[in-house]
Protein backbone atom coordinates (compact mmCIF):
# COMPACT_ATOMS: atom_id res chain seq x y z
CA UNK A 1 0.00 0.00 0.00
CA UNK A 2 1.23 3.48 -0.85
CA UNK A 3 2.11 5.66 2.14
CA UNK A 4 -0.34 8.40 3.05
CA UNK A 5 2.57 10.86 3.01
CA UNK A 6 5.89 10.81 1.14
CA UNK A 7 7.90 12.65 3.77
CA UNK A 8 8.02 13.98 7.31
CA UNK A 9 9.01 17.64 7.58
CA UNK A 10 9.57 19.06 11.07
CA UNK A 11 11.14 22.49 11.58
CA UNK A 12 12.96 22.53 8.22
CA UNK A 13 14.18 18.94 8.59
CA UNK A 14 12.82 16.37 6.14
CA UNK A 15 12.82 12.58 6.11
CA UNK A 16 11.81 11.30 2.66
CA UNK A 17 10.25 7.87 2.97
CA UNK A 18 11.58 5.18 0.64
CA UNK A 19 14.75 7.07 -0.26
CA UNK A 20 16.88 5.46 2.45
CA UNK A 21 16.72 3.80 5.85
CA UNK A 22 16.97 6.41 8.59
CA UNK A 23 18.75 5.67 11.86
CA UNK A 24 17.47 6.55 15.32
CA UNK A 25 20.29 6.42 17.86
CA UNK A 26 19.36 5.50 21.43
CA UNK A 27 20.34 7.70 24.38
CA UNK A 28 19.15 6.00 27.57
CA UNK A 29 19.29 8.41 30.51
CA UNK A 30 18.10 5.60 32.77
CA UNK A 31 19.37 3.62 35.75
CA UNK A 32 18.30 0.18 34.46
CA UNK A 33 18.31 -0.14 30.68
CA UNK A 34 17.99 -3.79 29.58
CA UNK A 35 21.01 -3.44 27.31
CA UNK A 36 23.28 -2.11 30.04
CA UNK A 37 23.80 1.30 28.41
CA UNK A 38 21.75 3.42 30.83
CA UNK A 39 23.81 6.51 31.57
CA UNK A 40 22.54 6.90 35.14
CA UNK A 41 23.75 3.41 35.97
CA UNK A 42 27.08 4.21 34.33
CA UNK A 43 27.38 7.30 36.51
CA UNK A 44 26.95 5.33 39.72
CA UNK A 45 25.22 1.95 39.82
CA UNK A 46 24.46 2.29 43.55
CA UNK A 47 23.42 5.95 43.64
CA UNK A 48 19.85 6.93 44.33
CA UNK A 49 18.07 9.12 41.77
CA UNK A 50 18.13 12.15 44.07
CA UNK A 51 21.94 11.99 44.33
CA UNK A 52 22.80 11.69 40.65
CA UNK A 53 25.10 14.36 39.17
CA UNK A 54 22.76 15.72 36.49
CA UNK A 55 25.37 18.07 35.01
CA UNK A 56 27.77 15.17 34.62
CA UNK A 57 25.09 13.08 32.94
CA UNK A 58 24.30 15.91 30.51
CA UNK A 59 27.96 16.23 29.53
CA UNK A 60 28.33 12.48 29.00
CA UNK A 61 25.11 12.29 27.03
CA UNK A 62 26.03 15.23 24.82
CA UNK A 63 29.40 13.65 24.02
CA UNK A 64 27.67 10.38 23.19
CA UNK A 65 25.12 12.25 21.07
CA UNK A 66 27.89 13.95 19.10
CA UNK A 67 29.51 10.58 18.45
CA UNK A 68 26.23 8.98 17.39
CA UNK A 69 25.47 11.81 14.96
CA UNK A 70 28.98 11.61 13.52
CA UNK A 71 28.41 7.87 12.95
CA UNK A 72 25.31 8.61 10.90
CA UNK A 73 22.26 8.93 13.17
CA UNK A 74 19.40 11.00 11.75
CA UNK A 75 17.41 11.07 15.01
CA UNK A 76 18.47 10.95 18.65
CA UNK A 77 15.96 9.22 20.93
CA UNK A 78 16.27 10.43 24.54
CA UNK A 79 14.56 8.33 27.19
CA UNK A 80 14.41 8.59 30.97
CA UNK A 81 12.50 5.43 31.91
CA UNK A 82 13.38 1.83 31.13
CA UNK A 83 10.74 -0.33 29.45
CA UNK A 84 12.41 -3.69 30.10
CA UNK A 85 10.30 -6.43 31.76
CA UNK A 86 10.37 -5.91 35.53
CA UNK A 87 11.74 -2.36 35.40
CA UNK A 88 10.84 0.17 38.08
CA UNK A 89 8.58 3.07 37.05
CA UNK A 90 10.01 6.58 37.11
CA UNK A 91 7.97 9.57 38.23
CA UNK A 92 7.27 12.39 35.80
CA UNK A 93 9.31 14.72 37.99
CA UNK A 94 12.39 12.48 37.91
CA UNK A 95 11.99 11.90 34.18
CA UNK A 96 11.88 15.67 33.61
CA UNK A 97 14.91 16.20 35.82
CA UNK A 98 17.14 13.99 33.70
CA UNK A 99 15.67 14.21 30.20
CA UNK A 100 15.04 17.95 29.79
CA UNK A 101 18.62 19.18 30.42
CA UNK A 102 19.85 16.56 27.95
CA UNK A 103 17.37 17.63 25.26
CA UNK A 104 18.23 21.31 25.76
CA UNK A 105 21.95 20.58 25.44
CA UNK A 106 21.51 18.49 22.29
CA UNK A 107 19.18 21.05 20.68
CA UNK A 108 21.71 23.82 21.31
CA UNK A 109 24.71 21.84 20.08
CA UNK A 110 23.61 19.46 17.29
CA UNK A 111 21.66 19.80 14.05
CA UNK A 112 19.64 16.62 14.42
CA UNK A 113 16.05 15.54 14.95
CA UNK A 114 15.34 14.81 18.62
CA UNK A 115 12.82 12.27 19.84
CA UNK A 116 11.68 12.01 23.45
CA UNK A 117 10.87 8.46 24.52
CA UNK A 118 7.96 9.02 26.91
CA UNK A 119 4.29 8.19 27.35
CA UNK A 120 3.63 11.05 29.80
CA UNK A 121 1.97 14.24 28.53
CA UNK A 122 3.71 16.26 31.25
CA UNK A 123 7.16 15.16 30.09
CA UNK A 124 6.38 15.48 26.39
CA UNK A 125 5.07 19.02 26.77
CA UNK A 126 8.27 20.28 28.41
CA UNK A 127 10.50 18.21 26.13
CA UNK A 128 8.90 19.66 22.99
CA UNK A 129 9.36 23.17 24.39
CA UNK A 130 13.01 22.30 25.13
CA UNK A 131 13.77 21.32 21.52
CA UNK A 132 12.41 17.83 20.84
CA UNK A 133 10.60 17.26 17.54
CA UNK A 134 9.08 13.79 17.96
CA UNK A 135 7.35 11.91 20.78
CA UNK A 136 8.09 8.18 20.86
CA UNK A 137 5.20 6.67 22.84
CA UNK A 138 5.62 2.99 23.70
CA UNK A 139 1.93 2.79 24.62
CA UNK A 140 0.55 4.25 21.39
CA UNK A 141 -1.40 7.09 23.11
CA UNK A 142 -3.25 4.65 25.37
CA UNK A 143 -1.41 5.40 28.63
CA UNK A 144 -1.98 9.16 28.95
CA UNK A 145 -5.09 10.51 27.27
CA UNK A 146 -3.68 14.06 27.19
CA UNK A 147 -0.58 13.16 25.20
CA UNK A 148 -2.16 13.40 21.74
CA UNK A 149 -3.37 16.93 22.43
CA UNK A 150 0.11 17.97 23.57
CA UNK A 151 1.71 16.60 20.41
CA UNK A 152 -0.85 18.28 18.16
CA UNK A 153 -0.47 21.61 19.94
CA UNK A 154 3.28 21.58 19.34
CA UNK A 155 2.83 20.44 15.70
CA UNK A 156 5.21 17.58 16.53
CA UNK A 157 5.44 14.07 15.11
CA UNK A 158 4.52 10.91 17.00
CA UNK A 159 5.69 7.31 16.94
CA UNK A 160 2.83 4.99 17.89
CA UNK A 161 4.04 1.66 19.19
CA UNK A 162 2.05 -1.54 19.63
CA UNK A 163 2.38 -2.84 23.17
CA UNK A 164 0.76 -5.69 25.08
CA UNK A 165 3.38 -5.85 27.81
CA UNK A 166 2.20 -7.55 30.98
CA UNK A 167 4.42 -8.24 33.96
CA UNK A 168 2.33 -11.38 34.63
CA UNK A 169 3.77 -12.86 31.42
CA UNK A 170 7.34 -11.66 31.94
CA UNK A 171 10.15 -14.11 32.60
CA UNK A 172 13.60 -12.82 33.55
CA UNK A 173 16.81 -14.85 33.37
CA UNK A 174 20.00 -13.40 34.76
CA UNK A 175 22.15 -13.96 31.66
CA UNK A 176 19.61 -13.36 28.92
CA UNK A 177 17.30 -10.82 30.54
CA UNK A 178 13.54 -10.54 30.23
CA UNK A 179 11.17 -12.07 27.71
CA UNK A 180 7.44 -12.62 27.45
CA UNK A 181 5.87 -16.08 27.56
CA UNK A 182 2.33 -17.30 27.05
CA UNK A 183 1.18 -14.22 25.14
CA UNK A 184 -2.02 -15.10 23.32
CA UNK A 185 -3.20 -13.47 20.10
CA UNK A 186 -6.21 -14.55 18.06
CA UNK A 187 -4.20 -13.65 14.96
CA UNK A 188 -0.81 -12.05 15.57
CA UNK A 189 -0.57 -9.70 12.60
CA UNK A 190 -4.27 -8.87 12.41
CA UNK A 191 -4.41 -8.08 16.14
CA UNK A 192 -1.33 -5.86 15.93
CA UNK A 193 -2.65 -4.05 12.88
CA UNK A 194 -6.04 -3.49 14.50
CA UNK A 195 -4.51 -2.10 17.69
CA UNK A 196 -2.11 0.14 15.79
CA UNK A 197 -5.05 1.44 13.77
CA UNK A 198 -6.77 2.27 17.07
CA UNK A 199 -3.72 4.32 18.09
CA UNK A 200 -3.75 6.10 14.74
CA UNK A 201 -7.42 6.98 15.27
CA UNK A 202 -6.61 8.47 18.69
CA UNK A 203 -3.85 10.55 17.10
CA UNK A 204 -6.10 11.77 14.32
CA UNK A 205 -8.87 12.66 16.78
CA UNK A 206 -6.35 14.77 18.70
CA UNK A 207 -5.51 16.71 15.54
CA UNK A 208 -2.22 15.05 14.59
CA UNK A 209 -2.02 14.93 10.78
CA UNK A 210 -1.23 11.68 8.94
CA UNK A 211 2.09 13.04 7.71
CA UNK A 212 3.22 13.36 11.36
CA UNK A 213 2.38 9.74 12.27
CA UNK A 214 4.91 6.89 12.35
CA UNK A 215 3.99 3.39 13.53
CA UNK A 216 6.07 0.79 15.36
CA UNK A 217 4.99 -2.89 15.64
CA UNK A 218 6.59 -3.12 19.09
CA UNK A 219 9.22 -5.81 18.71
CA UNK A 220 9.78 -7.28 22.18
CA UNK A 221 6.77 -5.66 23.83
CA UNK A 222 4.26 -8.28 24.92
CA UNK A 223 5.31 -10.85 22.34
CA UNK A 224 7.02 -14.21 22.68
CA UNK A 225 10.30 -15.05 20.94
CA UNK A 226 8.44 -16.93 18.19
CA UNK A 227 5.94 -14.09 17.75
CA UNK A 228 8.76 -11.55 17.41
CA UNK A 229 10.47 -13.67 14.76
CA UNK A 230 7.22 -13.94 12.80
CA UNK A 231 6.63 -10.20 13.12
CA UNK A 232 10.05 -9.39 11.68
CA UNK A 233 9.38 -11.66 8.71
CA UNK A 234 5.96 -10.10 8.09
CA UNK A 235 6.83 -6.45 8.70
CA UNK A 236 5.60 -5.59 5.20
CA UNK A 237 2.05 -6.21 6.44
CA UNK A 238 2.52 -3.47 9.04
CA UNK A 239 3.76 -1.00 6.44
CA UNK A 240 0.74 -1.85 4.31
CA UNK A 241 -1.29 0.18 6.82
CA UNK A 242 0.00 3.23 4.94
CA UNK A 243 2.35 4.80 7.50
CA UNK A 244 6.15 4.83 7.75
CA UNK A 245 7.45 2.12 10.07
CA UNK A 246 9.98 2.36 12.86
CA UNK A 247 11.64 -0.96 13.62
CA UNK A 248 13.50 -1.53 16.89
CA UNK A 249 15.11 -4.98 17.26
CA UNK A 250 18.41 -3.73 18.70
CA UNK A 251 19.85 -6.16 21.30
CA UNK A 252 16.32 -7.40 22.09
CA UNK A 253 15.68 -10.60 24.01
CA UNK A 254 14.22 -12.47 21.03
CA UNK A 255 17.73 -12.29 19.55
CA UNK A 256 19.34 -13.30 22.83
CA UNK A 257 17.07 -16.28 23.36
CA UNK A 258 17.43 -17.37 19.74
CA UNK A 259 21.24 -17.23 19.84
CA UNK A 260 21.66 -17.92 23.59
CA UNK A 261 23.62 -14.70 24.01
CA UNK A 262 23.52 -11.79 26.51
CA UNK A 263 22.74 -8.22 25.35
CA UNK A 264 26.36 -7.21 24.72
CA UNK A 265 26.83 -10.08 22.23
CA UNK A 266 23.79 -9.51 20.01
CA UNK A 267 25.31 -7.29 17.33
CA UNK A 268 25.24 -9.87 14.53
CA UNK A 269 21.71 -10.92 15.43
CA UNK A 270 20.62 -7.30 15.41
CA UNK A 271 22.20 -6.81 11.98
CA UNK A 272 20.39 -9.84 10.57
CA UNK A 273 17.04 -8.64 11.91
CA UNK A 274 17.61 -5.12 10.58
CA UNK A 275 18.48 -6.36 7.10
CA UNK A 276 15.30 -8.43 6.97
CA UNK A 277 13.30 -5.54 8.40
CA UNK A 278 14.54 -3.13 5.75
CA UNK A 279 13.71 -5.64 3.04
CA UNK A 280 10.20 -5.87 4.50
CA UNK A 281 9.73 -2.10 4.48
CA UNK A 282 11.22 -0.53 7.61
CA UNK A 283 11.81 3.20 7.19
CA UNK A 284 13.62 3.91 10.48
CA UNK A 285 15.68 1.56 12.63
CA UNK A 286 16.15 2.32 16.33
CA UNK A 287 19.56 1.06 17.46
CA UNK A 288 22.30 1.22 20.07
CA UNK A 289 25.29 0.49 17.78
CA UNK A 290 24.95 3.29 15.25
CA UNK A 291 28.37 3.10 13.59
CA UNK A 292 28.02 -0.61 12.83
CA UNK A 293 24.35 -0.46 11.87
CA UNK A 294 24.93 2.50 9.52
CA UNK A 295 27.09 0.20 7.39
CA UNK A 296 24.41 -2.48 7.52
CA UNK A 297 21.72 -0.05 6.36
CA UNK A 298 23.88 1.36 3.56
CA UNK A 299 24.59 -2.13 2.21
CA UNK A 300 21.00 -3.31 2.58
CA UNK A 301 19.67 -0.12 0.98
CA UNK A 302 22.05 -0.61 -1.96
CA UNK A 303 20.36 -3.97 -2.56
CA UNK A 304 16.76 -3.22 -1.60
CA UNK A 305 16.43 0.38 -2.81
CA UNK A 306 18.51 0.20 -5.97
CA UNK A 307 17.21 2.44 -8.80
CA UNK A 308 16.17 -0.40 -11.11
CA UNK A 309 13.70 -1.63 -8.48
CA UNK A 310 11.88 1.70 -8.20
Amino acid sequence: MKLKSTALTIQNRTLTWGSQTYIMGILNVTPDSFSGDGLLAAESPTATLDRIDVAGIVNKTLKMGRDIVSFGADILDVGGESTRPGSEPVSGEDELRFVIPVIKAIAADLDVLISVDTYKAQVADVALQAGAHIVNDVWGLHADLDLGDVIARHDAAVILMHNRSSWAHAQVKERLGGRYIGMEYENLLEDIKRELTESVSIAQAAGIPDEHIIIDPGIGFGKTVAQNLELVDRLDEIRALGYPVLFGPSRKSFIGYTLDLPPNQRLEGTAAAISIGIDRGADIVRVHDVEFVKRVTLMTDAIVRRPDKV
